[in-house]
């Protein structure tokens, strides 16, 4: 009789496990799409075809960089920000990552060191990992819910398509992101970092956040993005995103 008991046990245990793993598949689907609803819907999402934001960057110890922020799709990214009267500009045609970097020395345009590029490449995913994450050859898993800063949230975790691990958590109740945890690769050292992101407003159709802070696993601070404006399907022509020739130093005059 205890056999019996036994095999039925774990009979309906597989069956469990199977019917669980079967649950949760589902409800990495219904998560997903009520994450693209609450953000205005998959068709506007991936309708836009180009974005302007305006904005500060807050470094800590009182330091304010303005920055304009420009994307154009398909993976076009232009970022000039300005600190102490100078303004850097990193960019991204889809092909090529270059910078100009007067705080360093130099005012001509450079190529962009592959650990910089990469953390460019992502930003120029403007729709982000999670919409359309098959054919960009990303993977997610629904971990779970866990509770952030006493809210509770959907843990996603991503494996890009290079191989990183991120962790994306969503609002349970607004299904919008809150969280965000991960690894970087900064001038050779990897660094774990995690990020909240907040104070969502509708822009054409959108539910874009306008707060975002970013800092070490573990640190007290960190970075401190503010927008100030954000505008959506701006007109912007492809010669941002392209390197520029470097000026000709001590060129003759023409005469």
């Amino acid at each position: 009789m205890m056999r019996k008991i036994c095999s039925r046990r774990l009979v309906l245990g597989a069956w469990s496990v199977l019917l669980s793993a079967a649950a949760l598949a589902q409800t990495l689907d219904e998560v997903l799409a009520k994450n693209y609803e609450a953000r205005g819907g998959l068709a506007r999402i991936t309708a836009v075809s180009s974005a302007r934001i305006t904005g500060t960057m807050s470094m800590g110890g009182g330091m304010e960089a303005p920055f304009v922020w420009q994307w154009k799709r398909p993976n076009k990214l232009r970022v000039e920000f300005t600190v102490q009267g100078m303004t850097g500009v990193q960019a991204y045609d889809g092909q090529t990552g270059w910078m100009i970097m007067p705080f360093m020395g130099s005012s001509d345009p450079e190529k962009m060191p592959e650990d910089q590029l990469a953390d460019l490449r992502e930003q120029a995913d403007f729709e982000g990992e999670l919409v359309n994450w098959r054919a960009k050859g990303h993977q997610v898993e629904l971990v779970g819910k866990e509770k952030v800063e006493g809210t509770d949230a959907f843990k996603l975790k991503v494996v890009k398509s290079n191989g990183d691990v991120a962790f994306v958590y969503l609002d349970a109740e607004y299904f919008l992101e809150i969280k965000g945890e991960g690894k970087r690769t900064l001038r050779g050292q990897e660094l774990e970092f995690e990020s909240s992101i907040g104070d969502y407003k509708e822009v054409g159709g959108l539910m874009i956040p306008h707060s975002m802070s970013s800092r070490a696993k573990g640190a007290s601070a960190g970075q401190t993005i503010t927008f100030t404006k954000v505008e959506l399907d701006v007109p912007l022509d492809d010669s941002l995103f392209t390197m520029p020739t470097a000026a000709k130093k001590n060129a003759p005059a023409t005469p």
